[in-house]
């Protein structure tokens, strides 16, 4: 449940977040594609898993995850012992919807002979259904570990997975998940933009269509893509993800211009993730006063959780052989 923010009028909510951090002994994280006014109040900025990964490292007795629930759900796999809030617990991912932890478990008996590589954006029931957790940083180096003759089902996200298997001329078996935000990016509006500059790179998520991915110059996480703009040599840059990440993008190069990659009509905020615009200053405020709305999973979904996500960690690392991966 949702706790709506009441009676905040007056309230300085940077400095009452600031207090209610110290007073909790709480790490404030948030994903690139926040709001602005949040990602600058956060202890941690960035992609999910890094994130939790970042948040259990530390001493903190609280984690404040500015994301959606699958991202705090993971922070709580991480770190079982801190106390994890989300903002707004209706955050969610259109991703994780498309796949129902039921629906998924039919579908993975239908098809005995192959491991699930799973999307990091689903579910934890999810998670515990499958045999490697993927993030959109380290789906390729995990796939070409995995044996050309092992059956694989990708899920929940069909535009990665139809990634992966046009670059390494694979036959994944694909879940038909999209997410909403992604998906609405236009290659007509798109190629009206790059002739407009015709000099500027465009880099996009892979989880965009393959009819934007087609056009891209670079292709990866949004980290990477924050790296890219970066390192690129041009001055401008086409950015084909949440247009959030450019806030990042412009405090790390204000020498550099960010266009952000247009919607159906050019002009839509069609790009913008809903869920993600959910959480608010008050919200956090709430959340750090109140500890909730709070994450919790009961122990033995976590631990299986925790083992998928265990073995990506192990193969990104490069630390488990081919032969360690089977179907069930």
């Amino acid at each position: 449940m949702t706790v709506q923010p009441t009676n905040l009028a007056g309230l300085d909510l940077r400095a009452e977040i600031d207090r209610l951090r110290k007073e909790r002994n709480a790490v404030i994280l948030a994903h690139y594609y926040q709001k602005p006014e949040l990602q600058d109040l956060a202890d941690f900025v960035g992609d999910s898993l890094e994130l939790s990964r970042k948040a259990a490292e530390t001493d903190a007795e609280v984690i404040a995850f500015c994301g959606v629930k699958f991202m705090a759900d993971t922070a709580k796999i991480l770190s079982p012992d801190k106390i994890v809030v989300l903002p707004d617990m209706e955050a969610g991912c259109s991703l994780e919807d498309s796949c129902p932890p039921e629906k998924f478990a039919a579908f993975r008996k239908a098809h005995p002979d192959h491991i699930a590589l799973t999307y990091i954006n689903c579910s934890t029931e999810v998670k515990a259904l499958s045999d490697v957790i993927v993030t959109s940083s380290s789906a390729e180096t995990i796939l070409q570990q995995i044996p050309e003759s092992q059956p694989i089902i990708f899920g929940p996200d069909r535009h990665l997975g139809g990634y992966l298997n046009r670059k390494f001329k694979r036959d994944m078996l694909l879940w038909p998940g999209v997410c909403i935000v992604h998906e609405a990016f236009s290659e007509t509006e798109l190629l009206k933009l790059r002739a407009q500059h015709p000099d500027a790179p465009i880099a996009a998520h892979p989880e965009c269509p393959p009819h934007i991915v087609d056009h891209a110059d670079y292709v990866g996480s949004t980290s990477g893509i924050l790296q890219f703009a970066k390192t690129m040599p041009g001055d401008t840059l086409i950015v084909a993800t949440e247009p959030h990440i450019i806030h990042q993008m412009e405090r790390a190069i204000p020498e550099k211009t960010f266009i952000g990659a247009p919607g159906a009509d050019g002009n839509c905020n069609c790009n913008i993730c809903p869920y993600m615009a959910l959480n608010t200053m008050e919200k956090l405020y709430v959340a750090l006063r109140d500890l909730e709305p709070r994450i919790e999973i009961d122990e033995p979904l976590r631990l299986a959780a925790k083992k998928s996500l265990d073995k990506m960690l192990e193969m990104a690392s490069g630390t488990i052989g081919k032969g360690d991966l089977g179907a069930r």
